[in-house]
């Protein structure tokens, strides 16, 4: 069971417009801005519209509607970027890390978009 969302989390704060970001896309499904410590030279988040902890917490609870409506913007975004393989792009890496053993540091769903260069393993060490 996830733990309780916490509303005061720094993306419900984006989600309000109490605090900002570089948007880069948004729907009634999902916010797209980019990381403030980016990792790689392409590195947006992508945050659903709706109190969910982690990706277990919002495909567990979510309505469908919601689901899809959020993978379907995580595309958008990385074709909008250029990184999606089917515009010609190189491709990237899509992360959403769940929970404290998976390094989840803000306790709301998000997906990284990582691109613009090779990316190499997907674990370290």
């Amino acid at each position: 069971m996830a733990e309780p969302y916490d509303h005061e989390n720094i993306f419900a704060k984006i989600l309000r417009g109490e605090i900002p970001a570089r948007k880069v896309y948004e729907d009634t499904h999902a916010l797209a801005f980019h990381d403030i410590n980016p990792q790689a030279p392409v590195h947006v988040l992508v945050i659903p519209k709706g109190p969910y902890v982690s990706l277990d917490d919002f495909l567990a609870e979510a309505p469908d509607e919601l689901v899809t409506g959020f993978f379907r913007a995580v595309g958008k975004v990385a074709r909008a970027l250029g990184l999606a393989e089917s515009e010609g792009g190189p491709g990237f890496r899509a992360l959403a890390n769940a929970g404290g053993d998976a390094g989840q540091e803000v306790p709301h769903l998000h997906v990284h978009l990582f691109g613009g260069k090779p990316l190499g393993p997907m674990l370290a060490g």
